[in-house]
């Protein structure tokens, strides 16, 4: 008899000028196991409707084709949450699962329906996409912050909602400080929410953009990015040469030649360093050899002198 009930149903859909009969049967039964047994339920697609306060905006493409060959093969998984909305309803978690399934072709999708407060489908769903780690970073900041301006939570009441330190939440919140065109690379990928965190001290918005090509796709470590923003905010003040004179400009011309390798001076006539380089045993062998032949000629210029 429930078979014939059923097929009844079927064909008193097909039959009208519109499948609304069918779709209200279909959900009222649906409900009512849901309620009966707490599990999940077959939801036609088109009855569902994505969240409006959805914080994922970027939806990778590779990764959502990925999702649905997967569906193809295996069919979806894990059910999504739905709060009932009228004669509708709308997606509390799995707006992926709920896109690749119509890509996939489905025409239902396993759910499971909850009751609540608008209230709680707003908190809910922001809190539910802010544990998951696949939310860019400016994603994760926006619905941070629409978290404490809707609730008027702290950062301190966000951290412990999911499950992260309250200096994480501020270092991420930080990142909606920086212009409009580093904001972009981030939500691109092109830049690191760590490298993004340098910028965030740099006022000119055209310096931060300038600075932000320096580390796109990681082209430089965070900490040597973070010297880089350092050296632009406190330059370092540049030495100025100093000049040698041609006679000790000679001088060393003479020793490199007499020494046969490389002789630096360091400062001028009055005062600095001679440095002698040797790359070789050999090379030091020689030097010493010099050194002591001058020292011979010292010694014998002194005793004839005493002579």
């Amino acid at each position: 008899m429930a078979i014939k009930k059923g097929l009844g149903k079927g064909l008193s859909a097909l039959l009208s000028d519109s499948g609304e009969e069918y779709e209200s049967s279909f959900r009222e039964e649906s409900e009512t196991k849901a309620d009966v047994n707490g599990s999940s339920v077959e939801i036609q697609l088109s009855l569902i409707d994505p969240n409006v306060n959805q914080p994922r905006k970027v939806f990778d493409e590779v990764a959502m084709s990925e999702l649905v060959n997967s569906i193809r093969i295996h069919g979806v998984i894990s059910p999504i949450i739905l709060v009932r909305t009228g004669e509708r309803y709308m997606i509390i978690a799995g707006e992926r699962r709920f896109r690749a399934s119509k890509k996939a072709g489905l025409k239902t999708i396993p759910a499971i329906v909850r009751d609540y407060t608008p209230q709680q489908v707003k908190e809910i769903s922001l809190i539910e996409n802010l544990q998951r780690e696949d939310l860019n970073p400016i994603e994760t900041a926006n619905a941070i912050k629409q978290l404490m301006d809707e609730y008027n939570y702290t950062q301190e009441e966000v951290a412990d909602r999911i499950g992260k330190s309250r200096p994480a939440i501020a270092n991420t919140l930080r990142l909606l400080a920086l212009s409009e065109p580093v904001i972009q690379l981030i939500e691109q990928g092109k830049l690191s929410a760590g490298h993004a965190r340098c910028l965030v001290v740099v006022e000119d918005a055209q310096a931060q953009l300038m600075l932000a090509k320096n580390g796109i796709d990681n082209k430089v470590t965070v900490r040597d990015f973070e010297k880089m923003v350092k050296n632009y905010l406190s330059p370092k003040p540049q030495k100025k040469p100093v000049e040698q004179s041609l006679e000790l400009k000679d001088l060393i011309s003479r020793m490199q030649r007499v020494l046969a390798t490389k002789v630096t001076a360091l400062g001028n006539d009055n005062k600095g360093r001679i440095y002698i380089d040797y790359y070789s045993r050999d090379d030091l062998d020689r030097i010493v050899e010099i050194v002591e032949t001058v020292q011979k000629a010292q010694l014998n210029a002194r005793e004839e002198s005493e002579d």
